[in-house]
């Protein structure tokens, strides 16, 4: 049984912080900004849950939601930044916003020489990108983008099955949800969100593609933005993305907000089998669709954010590398550019063509 296999199947033990021989290290001090659906689901009991951290204080505008959840856990509440970040003594904080409102945060944040941990996406655009990268260059932070899937032992061990599939020819990926009202909120401004599914949910199919197999050399994207027919928006509640890279390996990707039931794959097609990764098994398939080995999740996916907030507190002690940070989600943002490029323009788009261009 491989390495990976057996991390799965057996419990593991929250990672003991130290910082040097026999010593307990200090925990670093952070904060939750914005208690949206992931701030609460993730964030907020990854912090509490992480040895590392010692959560200090909470922020978000609405003064309801924020009073109620901080009486609860017995944390210091602010309704703004500003004051947050001037009253409180911070190693880092972990934002989660809507998009529109990171590059206000980051930039005050580092100021004060705070590090920051961010839901995805890192930015909105390539543009946006480049700068995020350069405000916690000039001001000596760490700026890391969360990216659950990577801390999740389920879709690490895609790597050991890959080489037992033969040559990779096709990429099939669905991630589909539904909300009554993709319209709605900041989801459905683009100028707030950046864009729609691709660059919102779509992100963590994105980051799978790029990890598994670098930014394809061509992309093609349509979107639609009618599942509201009686409401005018312009964020797309789905999306269909064509890919190849240069070596003929070529897909489908399938995003949407209004399309039941929720349905989550990412699958691999070579010569000799497949390998289908979802939102709690892998498995690996014989070419003539026989199920060869299944892999599934046995612990809630809370732990891959404890792992992720642990490591990136390991970031900020010099004792690992920000593997998360400005320089991977450029490849990102380039492929999220290129996509809307294309449906502008009709036409293929080389996203690392535009990559070269934004470091020109």
């Amino acid at each position: 049984m491989s390495q990976l296999k057996r991390e799965m199947l057996q419990p593991i033990p929250d990672p003991v912080i130290v910082d040097g021989p026999g010593s307990q290290a200090r925990r670093l001090r952070g904060a939750v900004v914005g208690l949206g659906h992931q701030g609460t689901k993730d964030h907020l009991p990854g912090m509490i849950r992480s040895p590392a951290v010692e959560l200090v204080a909470l922020c978000d505008i609405d003064r309801d939601k924020l009073d109620r959840i901080s009486s609860a856990y017995g944390i210091q509440a602010f309704d703004n930044c500003s004051e947050l970040f001037r009253e409180v003594p911070l190693d880092f904080i972990i934002a989660s916003t809507p998009h529109d409102k990171y590059l206000a945060i980051v930039a005050e944040a580092a100021r004060y020489g705070i590090h920051i941990l961010k839901e995805k996406p890192f930015a909105r655009n390539l543009a946006e990108a480049r700068h995020l990268a350069a405000i916690a260059e000039a001001n000596k932070i760490i700026i890391s983008t969360g990216l659950q899937r990577r801390h999740s032992p389920l879709h690490r061990y895609f790597f050991e099955m890959l080489p037992l599939i033969g040559e990779p020819f096709f990429i099939d990926i669905k991630y589909t949800i539904f909300v009554d009202a993709p319209h709605v909120g900041w989801r459905g401004n683009r100028d707030q969100a950046g864009g729609g599914c691709i660059i919102d949910m779509g992100y963590h199919m994105v980051d799978l593609l790029i990890w598994y197999f670098g930014l394809p050399s061509q992309v093609l994207a349509g979107v639609s933005s009618r599942a509201v027919v009686e409401v005018p928006y312009d964020a797309e509640d789905t999306a269909s993305i064509v890919f190849q890279y240069d070596n003929n390996l070529h897909g489908i990707c399938i995003l949407s907000r209004f399309y039941s039931p929720k349905s989550e794959h990412f699958k691999v097609i070579g010569s000799n089998g497949t390998i289908e990764v979802g939102s709690s098994e892998i498995r690996l398939l014989h070419k003539n669709g026989e199920l060869i080995e299944q892999v599934s999740a046995l612990r809630p996916s809370q732990l891959n954010s404890v792992r992720q907030i642990s490591q990136f507190c390991e970031i900020i002690r010099g004792k690992a590398e920000n593997r998360f940070g400005p320089r991977l989600h450029l490849a990102h943002a380039a492929f999220v550019d290129a996509c809307y490029e294309s449906v502008r323009i009709g036409a293929f788009v080389n996203p690392r063509h535009l990559l070269e261009l934004s470091d020109a």
